[in-house]
């Protein structure tokens, strides 16, 4: 338990870094689906979404991802504090598949093969937003 508030710092830093991702790569896909006919920006905006994803992203993901694990493994008891970890992994889970669709929409923007409009990226893009307030009122209020 001595190095717990350290996880825990470094798993806040972690989820920043991951959510700026969350945030922003959606909102290249808009840029992207609403200049495609200007090829010379939308080879920009892939090396940028691939950039986001790969190298900034994902290592953070992971890294939110095994710092959230290891505190659960190292404070186990916080799962007999209520529902609200229950509610809140539940919301996690949510977010770890927002985020792999953000991969998958990368691919398809990358191969040209995207059917998606800068319209519905741009509601994609508050999913996340969504998500965190649901987790921060969870972590925060512990309503249940």
């Amino acid at each position: 338990m001595q190095y717990y508030s350290w996880i825990l710092s470094f798993h806040i830093i972690s989820l920043i870094s991951w959510m700026a991702m969350l945030f922003y790569l959606p909102r290249l896909f808009v840029y992207h689906m609403e200049n495609i006919e200007i090829q010379e920006y939308i080879n920009i905006i892939k090396i940028q979404e691939i950039k986001l994803y790969k190298y900034i992203g994902l290592p953070a993901f992971w890294a939110t991802f095994i710092s959230g694990i290891t505190m659960l493994l190292v404070n186990p008891s916080i799962f007999s504090s209520g529902g609200w970890m229950h509610a809140k992994l539940t919301l996690v889970i949510l977010l770890i598949i927002y985020s792999f669709s953000l991969g998958y929409y990368l691919q398809q923007l990358a191969n040209n093969k995207c059917t998606k409009s800068g319209k519905f990226f741009r509601f994609y893009n508050e999913i996340p937003t969504l998500l965190a307030i649901g987790i921060i009122i969870l972590v925060v209020i512990k309503p249940f």
